[in-house]
Protein backbone atom coordinates (compact mmCIF):
# COMPACT_ATOMS: atom_id res chain seq x y z
CA UNK A 1 0.00 0.00 0.00
CA UNK A 2 1.10 3.64 -1.03
CA UNK A 3 0.28 6.01 1.35
CA UNK A 4 -0.26 10.03 0.91
CA UNK A 5 -0.31 12.26 3.64
CA UNK A 6 -1.78 15.72 4.03
CA UNK A 7 -1.10 17.62 6.57
CA UNK A 8 -1.89 21.68 7.80
CA UNK A 9 0.27 24.67 9.17
CA UNK A 10 -0.19 27.60 10.20
CA UNK A 11 -4.11 28.18 10.51
CA UNK A 12 -6.99 25.99 9.94
CA UNK A 13 -9.74 26.25 7.40
CA UNK A 14 -7.39 25.94 4.40
CA UNK A 15 -9.30 23.42 2.28
CA UNK A 16 -6.97 20.29 3.57
CA UNK A 17 -9.99 18.57 2.54
CA UNK A 18 -10.46 19.60 -0.70
CA UNK A 19 -6.65 19.53 -1.28
CA UNK A 20 -7.24 15.55 -0.32
CA UNK A 21 -9.87 14.78 -2.34
CA UNK A 22 -8.15 16.75 -5.68
CA UNK A 23 -5.02 15.04 -5.09
CA UNK A 24 -7.16 11.71 -5.06
CA UNK A 25 -9.00 13.22 -8.35
CA UNK A 26 -5.50 13.12 -10.16
CA UNK A 27 -4.32 9.88 -8.86
CA UNK A 28 -7.10 8.35 -10.02
CA UNK A 29 -6.62 10.35 -13.75
CA UNK A 30 -3.39 8.61 -13.69
CA UNK A 31 -5.42 5.00 -13.64
CA UNK A 32 -5.01 4.24 -9.87
CA UNK A 33 -7.26 3.60 -7.10
CA UNK A 34 -7.55 5.44 -4.15
CA UNK A 35 -8.99 5.18 -1.27
CA UNK A 36 -9.47 8.23 1.84
CA UNK A 37 -8.77 8.35 5.54
CA UNK A 38 -9.80 11.42 7.70
CA UNK A 39 -7.95 12.04 11.17
CA UNK A 40 -10.22 13.96 13.01
CA UNK A 41 -8.12 14.02 16.41
CA UNK A 42 -11.12 14.89 18.64
CA UNK A 43 -12.24 13.13 21.67
CA UNK A 44 -16.00 12.38 20.06
CA UNK A 45 -16.55 8.98 18.89
CA UNK A 46 -18.14 9.97 16.31
CA UNK A 47 -19.51 13.47 14.51
CA UNK A 48 -23.24 12.13 15.32
CA UNK A 49 -23.36 14.62 18.37
CA UNK A 50 -21.69 17.91 17.28
CA UNK A 51 -23.69 21.06 16.84
CA UNK A 52 -23.52 21.80 12.95
CA UNK A 53 -22.14 25.54 14.29
CA UNK A 54 -19.43 24.11 16.01
CA UNK A 55 -18.14 21.52 13.14
CA UNK A 56 -20.47 21.62 10.02
CA UNK A 57 -22.73 19.16 8.54
CA UNK A 58 -22.72 15.60 9.86
CA UNK A 59 -21.97 13.33 7.42
CA UNK A 60 -23.80 10.35 6.75
CA UNK A 61 -22.36 7.17 4.83
CA UNK A 62 -24.23 4.14 3.51
CA UNK A 63 -23.23 1.92 6.53
CA UNK A 64 -24.34 4.66 9.01
CA UNK A 65 -21.46 6.11 9.93
CA UNK A 66 -21.91 9.84 11.14
CA UNK A 67 -18.79 11.31 10.00
CA UNK A 68 -16.91 14.40 8.72
CA UNK A 69 -17.95 16.90 6.02
CA UNK A 70 -14.67 16.08 4.37
CA UNK A 71 -15.92 12.21 3.89
CA UNK A 72 -18.75 13.60 1.36
CA UNK A 73 -16.16 15.78 -0.36
CA UNK A 74 -13.96 12.27 -0.51
CA UNK A 75 -17.11 10.77 -1.83
CA UNK A 76 -18.20 13.69 -4.41
CA UNK A 77 -14.66 13.60 -5.78
CA UNK A 78 -13.03 10.29 -6.00
CA UNK A 79 -16.76 8.91 -6.53
CA UNK A 80 -16.35 6.16 -3.82
CA UNK A 81 -18.67 4.64 -1.01
CA UNK A 82 -16.60 4.32 1.98
CA UNK A 83 -17.18 3.17 5.41
CA UNK A 84 -17.15 4.87 8.98
CA UNK A 85 -14.05 3.03 9.18
CA UNK A 86 -12.60 5.94 7.05
CA UNK A 87 -12.92 8.40 10.10
CA UNK A 88 -10.75 8.12 12.38
CA UNK A 89 -11.04 10.07 15.78
CA UNK A 90 -8.96 10.01 19.18
CA UNK A 91 -12.31 8.91 20.60
CA UNK A 92 -12.47 5.43 18.53
CA UNK A 93 -8.59 4.69 18.91
CA UNK A 94 -8.62 5.13 22.79
CA UNK A 95 -11.83 3.29 23.00
CA UNK A 96 -10.77 0.22 21.40
CA UNK A 97 -7.45 0.68 23.44
CA UNK A 98 -9.14 1.48 26.46
CA UNK A 99 -12.00 -1.80 25.82
CA UNK A 100 -8.54 -4.13 25.07
CA UNK A 101 -7.28 -3.23 28.38
CA UNK A 102 -10.14 -3.99 30.34
CA UNK A 103 -10.28 -7.66 28.76
CA UNK A 104 -6.54 -7.82 29.67
CA UNK A 105 -5.43 -8.16 26.16
CA UNK A 106 -1.72 -5.94 27.61
CA UNK A 107 -1.15 -8.51 29.83
CA UNK A 108 -0.51 -6.62 33.02
CA UNK A 109 1.63 -3.85 30.93
CA UNK A 110 1.02 -0.24 32.02
CA UNK A 111 -0.86 1.32 28.91
CA UNK A 112 0.39 4.59 27.49
CA UNK A 113 0.03 6.55 24.71
CA UNK A 114 3.11 5.12 23.71
CA UNK A 115 3.18 2.35 22.44
CA UNK A 116 -0.37 1.33 22.45
CA UNK A 117 -2.13 4.03 21.56
CA UNK A 118 0.45 5.01 18.37
CA UNK A 119 -0.03 1.13 17.75
CA UNK A 120 -3.12 1.37 17.83
CA UNK A 121 -3.77 4.34 15.06
CA UNK A 122 -1.30 2.57 13.05
CA UNK A 123 -2.87 -1.12 12.88
CA UNK A 124 -6.03 1.21 12.59
CA UNK A 125 -4.94 2.76 9.50
CA UNK A 126 -3.02 0.24 7.83
CA UNK A 127 -6.53 -2.40 8.46
CA UNK A 128 -8.80 0.58 6.68
CA UNK A 129 -6.59 1.49 3.61
CA UNK A 130 -7.29 -2.37 2.62
CA UNK A 131 -11.35 -1.87 2.64
CA UNK A 132 -12.44 -1.41 -1.16
CA UNK A 133 -14.04 1.92 -1.61
CA UNK A 134 -14.72 1.59 -6.01
CA UNK A 135 -16.86 -1.44 -6.18
CA UNK A 136 -13.76 -3.30 -7.15
CA UNK A 137 -11.94 -6.70 -5.46
CA UNK A 138 -9.24 -6.05 -3.71
CA UNK A 139 -7.55 -2.78 -1.54
CA UNK A 140 -6.43 0.22 -3.57
CA UNK A 141 -3.04 1.34 -4.95
CA UNK A 142 -3.02 4.69 -3.00
CA UNK A 143 -4.16 5.71 0.38
CA UNK A 144 -4.99 9.85 1.02
CA UNK A 145 -5.00 10.66 4.76
CA UNK A 146 -5.70 13.89 5.98
CA UNK A 147 -4.48 14.42 9.52
CA UNK A 148 -7.03 17.22 10.86
CA UNK A 149 -5.99 20.32 12.46
CA UNK A 150 -2.85 22.00 12.39
CA UNK A 151 0.75 20.90 13.10
CA UNK A 152 1.39 21.72 16.74
CA UNK A 153 -1.92 20.60 17.85
CA UNK A 154 -1.52 19.36 21.37
CA UNK A 155 -4.49 16.58 20.43
CA UNK A 156 -2.63 15.59 17.36
CA UNK A 157 0.47 15.07 18.76
CA UNK A 158 -0.28 11.01 19.16
CA UNK A 159 -0.92 10.56 15.31
CA UNK A 160 1.59 13.05 14.35
CA UNK A 161 4.16 10.31 16.30
CA UNK A 162 2.09 7.27 15.02
CA UNK A 163 2.53 8.78 11.32
CA UNK A 164 6.33 8.82 11.74
CA UNK A 165 6.49 5.69 12.59
CA UNK A 166 3.97 4.43 10.02
CA UNK A 167 6.56 6.40 7.40
CA UNK A 168 9.58 4.60 8.38
CA UNK A 169 7.96 1.16 8.75
CA UNK A 170 6.48 0.99 5.35
CA UNK A 171 9.20 2.89 3.71
CA UNK A 172 10.21 5.83 1.83
CA UNK A 173 9.08 4.76 -1.23
CA UNK A 174 5.35 4.42 -0.13
CA UNK A 175 5.07 7.11 1.36
CA UNK A 176 4.48 11.07 0.50
CA UNK A 177 4.07 14.13 2.49
CA UNK A 178 2.45 16.61 1.24
CA UNK A 179 2.10 19.91 4.26
CA UNK A 180 -0.35 22.58 3.30
CA UNK A 181 0.53 25.90 4.26
CA UNK A 182 -0.89 29.28 4.04
CA UNK A 183 1.47 32.41 2.38
CA UNK A 184 -0.07 35.58 3.71
CA UNK A 185 0.20 38.83 1.98
CA UNK A 186 0.44 42.04 4.49
CA UNK A 187 -2.05 44.66 3.21
CA UNK A 188 0.10 47.50 3.76
CA UNK A 189 3.41 45.80 2.10
CA UNK A 190 2.08 44.02 -0.47
CA UNK A 191 4.53 40.87 -0.03
CA UNK A 192 3.89 36.96 -0.22
CA UNK A 193 5.15 35.85 3.45
CA UNK A 194 7.12 32.79 3.47
CA UNK A 195 7.80 33.08 7.40
CA UNK A 196 4.73 31.31 8.77
CA UNK A 197 5.24 28.06 6.41
CA UNK A 198 8.78 28.34 7.15
CA UNK A 199 7.74 27.69 10.61
CA UNK A 200 5.09 25.07 10.45
CA UNK A 201 7.52 22.93 8.35
CA UNK A 202 10.42 23.38 10.84
CA UNK A 203 8.07 21.87 13.88
CA UNK A 204 6.91 19.22 11.37
CA UNK A 205 10.30 18.55 10.95
CA UNK A 206 11.04 18.44 14.59
CA UNK A 207 8.36 16.17 15.28
CA UNK A 208 10.42 13.52 12.80
CA UNK A 209 8.20 14.22 9.43
CA UNK A 210 10.29 15.87 6.46
CA UNK A 211 7.46 17.25 3.52
CA UNK A 212 8.05 15.76 0.39
CA UNK A 213 5.50 18.90 -1.24
CA UNK A 214 4.29 21.92 -0.10
CA UNK A 215 0.56 22.85 -1.08
CA UNK A 216 0.32 26.65 -0.59
CA UNK A 217 -2.90 28.35 -0.29
CA UNK A 218 -2.52 31.98 -1.46
CA UNK A 219 -4.97 34.23 -3.00
CA UNK A 220 -3.09 34.77 -5.89
CA UNK A 221 -0.57 32.66 -7.79
CA UNK A 222 3.02 32.51 -6.16
CA UNK A 223 5.84 34.56 -7.72
CA UNK A 224 9.22 32.90 -8.16
CA UNK A 225 11.15 34.55 -6.02
CA UNK A 226 8.45 33.37 -2.86
CA UNK A 227 8.93 29.64 -4.11
CA UNK A 228 12.44 30.05 -4.25
CA UNK A 229 12.74 31.03 -0.84
CA UNK A 230 10.52 28.28 0.27
CA UNK A 231 12.47 25.72 -1.07
CA UNK A 232 15.70 27.51 0.09
CA UNK A 233 14.53 27.08 3.82
CA UNK A 234 12.00 24.74 3.88
CA UNK A 235 14.15 22.45 1.96
CA UNK A 236 11.60 21.05 -0.63
CA UNK A 237 12.61 20.93 -4.28
CA UNK A 238 11.26 24.46 -6.32
CA UNK A 239 9.32 21.33 -8.62
CA UNK A 240 7.69 20.37 -5.67
CA UNK A 241 5.86 23.54 -4.36
CA UNK A 242 2.74 23.58 -5.58
CA UNK A 243 0.18 26.97 -5.37
CA UNK A 244 -3.47 26.23 -4.64
CA UNK A 245 -4.32 30.21 -5.51
CA UNK A 246 -8.05 31.09 -5.38
CA UNK A 247 -10.02 29.59 -8.41
CA UNK A 248 -13.43 30.35 -9.26
CA UNK A 249 -14.63 27.09 -8.38
CA UNK A 250 -13.14 24.41 -6.47
CA UNK A 251 -13.59 21.89 -9.83
CA UNK A 252 -10.22 23.86 -10.88
CA UNK A 253 -8.27 22.18 -8.10
CA UNK A 254 -7.32 18.97 -9.55
CA UNK A 255 -6.51 20.90 -13.28
CA UNK A 256 -4.71 23.22 -10.69
CA UNK A 257 -2.41 20.29 -9.76
CA UNK A 258 -2.28 18.69 -12.69
CA UNK A 259 -0.64 21.89 -14.04
CA UNK A 260 2.24 21.78 -11.49
CA UNK A 261 2.68 18.54 -12.39
CA UNK A 262 1.96 17.72 -8.95
CA UNK A 263 1.08 13.93 -10.11
CA UNK A 264 4.65 13.38 -11.44
CA UNK A 265 6.09 14.42 -8.19
CA UNK A 266 3.92 12.16 -6.07
CA UNK A 267 4.22 9.25 -8.42
CA UNK A 268 8.28 9.49 -8.44
CA UNK A 269 8.02 10.03 -4.83
CA UNK A 270 6.01 6.21 -4.04
CA UNK A 271 7.69 4.79 -7.42
CA UNK A 272 4.90 4.51 -9.40
CA UNK A 273 5.66 6.46 -12.36
CA UNK A 274 6.15 3.50 -14.34
CA UNK A 275 2.71 2.00 -14.12
CA UNK A 276 0.88 4.94 -13.94
CA UNK A 277 -0.82 6.74 -17.44
CA UNK A 278 -0.67 10.22 -18.27
CA UNK A 279 -3.86 11.66 -16.38
CA UNK A 280 -6.82 12.59 -18.18
CA UNK A 281 -8.68 15.25 -16.69
CA UNK A 282 -11.08 15.60 -19.54
CA UNK A 283 -14.35 15.55 -17.45
CA UNK A 284 -13.36 17.72 -15.49
CA UNK A 285 -11.95 20.33 -17.29
CA UNK A 286 -15.96 20.10 -19.09
CA UNK A 287 -17.39 20.49 -16.12
CA UNK A 288 -14.82 23.56 -14.48
CA UNK A 289 -15.59 25.55 -17.90
CA UNK A 290 -19.19 24.68 -17.95
CA UNK A 291 -19.64 26.27 -14.48
CA UNK A 292 -17.42 28.99 -15.19
CA UNK A 293 -20.02 29.84 -18.39
CA UNK A 294 -23.03 29.72 -17.00
CA UNK A 295 -24.97 33.16 -16.82
CA UNK A 296 -28.86 32.18 -16.49
CA UNK A 297 -29.33 31.66 -12.53
CA UNK A 298 -32.19 30.29 -10.63
CA UNK A 299 -33.33 31.48 -6.87
CA UNK A 300 -33.77 29.13 -4.38
CA UNK A 301 -35.08 29.48 -1.18
CA UNK A 302 -33.23 27.52 1.47
CA UNK A 303 -35.26 27.94 4.60
CA UNK A 304 -33.24 26.00 7.83
CA UNK A 305 -32.19 26.64 11.01
CA UNK A 306 -28.33 26.49 11.05
CA UNK A 307 -28.22 29.09 7.82
CA UNK A 308 -25.41 31.39 9.76
CA UNK A 309 -22.95 28.89 8.95
CA UNK A 310 -23.33 27.48 5.30
CA UNK A 311 -21.16 23.97 6.45
CA UNK A 312 -24.15 23.06 7.81
CA UNK A 313 -25.52 22.16 4.95
CA UNK A 314 -22.98 21.50 2.82
CA UNK A 315 -23.89 18.57 0.85
CA UNK A 316 -27.44 19.71 0.17
CA UNK A 317 -25.59 23.08 -1.34
CA UNK A 318 -23.42 20.94 -3.63
CA UNK A 319 -26.21 19.07 -4.84
CA UNK A 320 -28.49 22.06 -6.01
CA UNK A 321 -24.83 22.97 -7.27
CA UNK A 322 -25.03 18.97 -9.80
CA UNK A 323 -28.16 19.86 -10.11
CA UNK A 324 -28.23 23.64 -11.43
CA UNK A 325 -25.23 22.61 -13.72
CA UNK A 326 -27.26 19.74 -15.13
CA UNK A 327 -29.89 22.45 -16.16
CA UNK A 328 -27.33 25.11 -17.13
CA UNK A 329 -28.47 26.89 -14.33
CA UNK A 330 -26.46 28.70 -11.81
CA UNK A 331 -27.75 28.70 -8.22
CA UNK A 332 -28.48 31.27 -6.84
CA UNK A 333 -29.20 30.19 -2.80
CA UNK A 334 -30.94 33.14 -0.32
CA UNK A 335 -30.16 31.84 2.99
CA UNK A 336 -33.85 32.19 5.13
CA UNK A 337 -33.61 31.81 8.97
CA UNK A 338 -36.40 30.10 9.69
CA UNK A 339 -37.28 31.76 12.38
CA UNK A 340 -37.24 34.96 10.52
CA UNK A 341 -40.56 33.86 8.82
CA UNK A 342 -42.40 33.95 12.14
CA UNK A 343 -44.80 36.46 13.44
CA UNK A 344 -42.30 36.93 16.95
CA UNK A 345 -39.45 38.25 14.89
CA UNK A 346 -42.15 40.60 13.11
CA UNK A 347 -42.84 42.28 16.55
CA UNK A 348 -38.64 42.17 17.46
CA UNK A 349 -36.80 42.50 14.28
CA UNK A 350 -39.51 43.98 11.48
CA UNK A 351 -36.24 44.66 9.28
CA UNK A 352 -35.21 41.02 9.05
CA UNK A 353 -39.12 39.64 8.78
CA UNK A 354 -39.81 41.65 6.16
CA UNK A 355 -36.38 40.68 4.25
CA UNK A 356 -37.56 37.09 5.12
CA UNK A 357 -40.35 36.97 3.03
CA UNK A 358 -39.44 39.04 -0.13
CA UNK A 359 -36.72 36.38 -0.13
CA UNK A 360 -39.27 33.99 0.17
CA UNK A 361 -41.82 34.85 -2.38
CA UNK A 362 -38.99 36.15 -5.23
CA UNK A 363 -37.77 32.29 -4.59
CA UNK A 364 -38.21 30.28 -7.53
CA UNK A 365 -38.39 27.14 -5.39
CA UNK A 366 -38.22 26.37 -1.61
CA UNK A 367 -36.28 23.47 0.22
CA UNK A 368 -36.62 23.20 3.67
CA UNK A 369 -33.63 20.78 5.07
CA UNK A 370 -33.21 18.58 7.75
CA UNK A 371 -32.54 19.76 11.50
CA UNK A 372 -33.24 18.90 15.16
CA UNK A 373 -35.17 20.87 17.86
CA UNK A 374 -37.96 23.23 17.72
CA UNK A 375 -35.98 26.51 17.03
CA UNK A 376 -37.71 28.00 13.79
CA UNK A 377 -40.09 25.22 13.02
CA UNK A 378 -42.88 27.65 12.99
CA UNK A 379 -41.11 29.37 10.27
CA UNK A 380 -41.06 26.46 8.27
CA UNK A 381 -44.36 25.49 8.45
CA UNK A 382 -44.95 28.76 6.53
CA UNK A 383 -42.61 28.31 4.32
CA UNK A 384 -44.22 24.72 3.64
CA UNK A 385 -47.47 26.21 3.44
CA UNK A 386 -46.61 29.34 1.31
CA UNK A 387 -44.55 26.86 -1.12
CA UNK A 388 -48.39 24.84 -1.38
CA UNK A 389 -50.55 27.30 -2.04
CA UNK A 390 -48.75 29.16 -4.17
CA UNK A 391 -47.28 26.13 -6.15
CA UNK A 392 -43.95 26.93 -5.97
CA UNK A 393 -41.96 23.93 -6.28
CA UNK A 394 -40.83 22.95 -2.65
CA UNK A 395 -38.99 19.57 -1.58
CA UNK A 396 -38.68 19.05 2.00
CA UNK A 397 -35.98 16.79 3.24
CA UNK A 398 -36.12 14.38 6.61
CA UNK A 399 -37.68 17.40 8.86
CA UNK A 400 -38.31 19.35 6.11
CA UNK A 401 -41.26 16.17 5.33
CA UNK A 402 -42.11 16.58 8.46
CA UNK A 403 -42.95 19.97 8.98
CA UNK A 404 -45.14 19.33 5.27
CA UNK A 405 -47.40 16.95 7.05
CA UNK A 406 -47.95 19.18 10.39
CA UNK A 407 -48.98 22.03 7.86
CA UNK A 408 -50.94 20.18 6.31
CA UNK A 409 -52.65 18.96 8.72
CA UNK A 410 -53.23 21.79 10.63
CA UNK A 411 -54.24 23.84 7.17
CA UNK A 412 -56.39 21.11 5.38
CA UNK A 413 -57.48 19.05 7.81
CA UNK A 414 -57.97 21.18 10.38
CA UNK A 415 -56.33 19.96 13.21
CA UNK A 416 -54.57 23.28 14.43
CA UNK A 417 -52.90 21.81 17.59
CA UNK A 418 -51.16 19.01 15.18
CA UNK A 419 -47.31 18.45 15.71
CA UNK A 420 -44.51 16.33 16.63
CA UNK A 421 -43.85 14.99 19.64
CA UNK A 422 -40.68 16.35 18.89
CA UNK A 423 -41.57 19.83 19.87
CA UNK A 424 -44.45 18.89 21.76
CA UNK A 425 -44.73 15.91 23.67
CA UNK A 426 -48.15 16.61 25.04
CA UNK A 427 -49.95 17.36 21.48
CA UNK A 428 -53.32 15.85 21.50
CA UNK A 429 -52.69 15.21 17.50
CA UNK A 430 -48.82 13.87 17.29
CA UNK A 431 -48.95 13.67 13.39
CA UNK A 432 -44.84 12.50 14.08
CA UNK A 433 -43.84 9.98 16.91
CA UNK A 434 -40.50 8.98 17.93
CA UNK A 435 -39.96 5.91 16.57
CA UNK A 436 -40.02 3.02 18.76
CA UNK A 437 -36.16 1.27 18.63
CA UNK A 438 -34.97 4.92 19.15
CA UNK A 439 -33.26 5.78 22.82
CA UNK A 440 -34.67 8.64 24.66
CA UNK A 441 -31.25 8.65 26.95
CA UNK A 442 -28.27 8.68 24.61
CA UNK A 443 -27.68 10.56 21.80
CA UNK A 444 -25.29 8.74 19.55
CA UNK A 445 -25.58 6.68 17.08
CA UNK A 446 -29.68 5.98 18.21
CA UNK A 447 -31.19 6.91 14.86
CA UNK A 448 -32.24 5.26 11.98
CA UNK A 449 -29.04 5.73 9.93
CA UNK A 450 -27.44 4.50 6.34
CA UNK A 451 -28.88 2.99 3.33
CA UNK A 452 -32.01 1.73 3.58
CA UNK A 453 -35.02 0.52 0.50
CA UNK A 454 -38.07 2.46 -0.03
CA UNK A 455 -40.63 0.84 -2.28
CA UNK A 456 -42.80 3.38 -4.09
CA UNK A 457 -46.41 2.46 -3.95
CA UNK A 458 -47.04 3.40 -7.61
CA UNK A 459 -45.17 4.14 -10.48
CA UNK A 460 -47.06 6.85 -11.43
CA UNK A 461 -45.57 9.07 -9.18
CA UNK A 462 -42.71 12.04 -9.70
CA UNK A 463 -40.60 10.74 -6.95
CA UNK A 464 -40.29 7.05 -9.32
CA UNK A 465 -40.12 8.72 -12.37
CA UNK A 466 -37.29 10.83 -11.53
CA UNK A 467 -35.01 7.90 -10.23
CA UNK A 468 -35.92 6.20 -13.49
CA UNK A 469 -36.99 2.83 -11.18
CA UNK A 470 -41.03 2.04 -10.61
CA UNK A 471 -40.10 0.07 -7.84
CA UNK A 472 -37.30 1.17 -5.57
CA UNK A 473 -34.61 3.28 -4.30
CA UNK A 474 -32.07 3.24 -1.50
CA UNK A 475 -30.89 6.37 -0.19
CA UNK A 476 -28.96 7.39 3.20
CA UNK A 477 -31.01 7.65 6.55
CA UNK A 478 -30.49 10.04 9.48
CA UNK A 479 -33.65 10.55 11.82
CA UNK A 480 -35.36 9.57 14.82
CA UNK A 481 -38.84 10.88 14.32
CA UNK A 482 -41.60 9.10 11.61
CA UNK A 483 -44.36 10.22 10.43
CA UNK A 484 -47.73 9.03 12.40
CA UNK A 485 -48.65 5.58 10.91
CA UNK A 486 -52.27 6.15 12.32
CA UNK A 487 -52.66 9.53 10.65
CA UNK A 488 -51.92 8.12 6.80
CA UNK A 489 -55.60 7.60 6.17
CA UNK A 490 -56.62 10.74 6.66
CA UNK A 491 -53.85 12.65 5.13
CA UNK A 492 -54.41 10.61 2.08
CA UNK A 493 -58.28 10.64 2.10
CA UNK A 494 -57.35 14.84 2.02
CA UNK A 495 -54.84 14.64 -0.93
CA UNK A 496 -51.78 14.23 0.02
CA UNK A 497 -49.95 10.91 -0.64
CA UNK A 498 -47.34 8.76 0.83
CA UNK A 499 -45.55 6.91 -2.36
CA UNK A 500 -43.01 5.84 -0.89
CA UNK A 501 -42.88 3.42 2.01
CA UNK A 502 -40.19 1.30 3.91
CA UNK A 503 -40.08 -2.39 3.18
CA UNK A 504 -42.03 -2.88 6.18
CA UNK A 505 -45.24 -0.78 4.86
CA UNK A 506 -45.62 0.65 7.65
CA UNK A 507 -42.95 4.08 7.73
CA UNK A 508 -43.49 6.82 5.27
CA UNK A 509 -40.60 7.47 3.29
CA UNK A 510 -42.18 9.67 0.54
CA UNK A 511 -44.90 11.96 0.37
CA UNK A 512 -46.54 14.14 -3.06
CA UNK A 513 -49.33 16.51 -3.45
CA UNK A 514 -50.27 15.29 -7.15
CA UNK A 515 -52.24 18.79 -7.36
CA UNK A 516 -49.25 20.63 -7.04
CA UNK A 517 -46.72 21.00 -9.85
CA UNK A 518 -43.67 19.77 -7.48
CA UNK A 519 -44.83 19.29 -3.94
CA UNK A 520 -42.34 16.32 -2.58
CA UNK A 521 -41.06 15.69 0.96
CA UNK A 522 -38.61 12.67 1.59
CA UNK A 523 -37.68 11.02 5.01
CA UNK A 524 -34.06 10.31 3.45
CA UNK A 525 -31.51 12.65 2.80
CA UNK A 526 -30.73 13.01 -1.26
CA UNK A 527 -28.09 15.10 -0.87
CA UNK A 528 -25.49 12.68 0.44
CA UNK A 529 -25.45 10.30 -2.83
CA UNK A 530 -25.47 13.54 -5.28
CA UNK A 531 -22.20 13.52 -7.59
CA UNK A 532 -20.89 15.92 -10.12
CA UNK A 533 -22.08 14.64 -13.54
CA UNK A 534 -24.65 12.64 -11.45
CA UNK A 535 -27.04 14.86 -9.98
CA UNK A 536 -29.33 14.00 -7.08
CA UNK A 537 -32.75 12.93 -9.21
CA UNK A 538 -34.94 14.53 -6.69
CA UNK A 539 -32.89 17.98 -6.64
CA UNK A 540 -33.04 18.01 -10.27
CA UNK A 541 -36.37 17.75 -10.16
CA UNK A 542 -36.79 20.09 -7.96
CA UNK A 543 -34.61 22.61 -10.62
CA UNK A 544 -36.29 21.58 -13.22
CA UNK A 545 -39.83 22.24 -11.72
CA UNK A 546 -38.15 25.64 -10.55
CA UNK A 547 -38.20 26.66 -14.63
CA UNK A 548 -41.58 24.87 -15.85
CA UNK A 549 -38.91 21.82 -17.63
CA UNK A 550 -40.15 18.86 -15.29
CA UNK A 551 -42.82 17.14 -17.44
CA UNK A 552 -41.13 18.03 -20.63
CA UNK A 553 -38.14 16.18 -18.66
CA UNK A 554 -40.48 13.00 -17.34
CA UNK A 555 -42.24 13.00 -21.09
CA UNK A 556 -38.64 12.67 -22.72
CA UNK A 557 -37.40 9.93 -19.86
CA UNK A 558 -40.86 8.25 -20.53
CA UNK A 559 -39.87 7.40 -24.20
CA UNK A 560 -36.59 6.59 -23.54
CA UNK A 561 -34.55 9.53 -24.88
Amino acid sequence: MKYVLITGGVVSGLGKGVTASSIGVVLQACGLRVTSIKIDPYLNTDAGTMSPFEHGEVFVLDDGGEVDLDLGNYERFLDVTLTKDNNVTTGKIYQSVLDKERKGDYLGKTVQVVPHITDAIKDRIEAVALIPVDGKEGPADVCVIELGGTVGDIESMPFIEALRQLSFSVGKDNFCLIHVSLIPVLGVVGEQKTKPTQHSVRELRALGLTPHLLACRSAQPLLDNTKMKLSQFCHVEAANILNIHDVPNIWHIPLLLRNQNAHHSILKQLNLLSIATPPDLEAWTRRADTFDNLTDSVRIAMVGKYVGLTDSYLSVVKALLHACIACSLKPSIDWIAASDLEDDTAQSAPEAYAAAWKSLRNAECVLVPGGFGDRGVSGMILAAKYARENNAPYLGICLGMQISVIEYARSVLGLEKANSNEFDDETPDPVVIFMPEGSRTHMGSTMRLGSRRTLFQTPDCVTSKLYCNPYYVDERHRHRYEVNPDVIGVLEEAGLKFVGKDETGKRMEVLELPSHPFYVGVQFHPEFKSRPGKPSALFLGLILAARGKLEAYLTRHQNGS
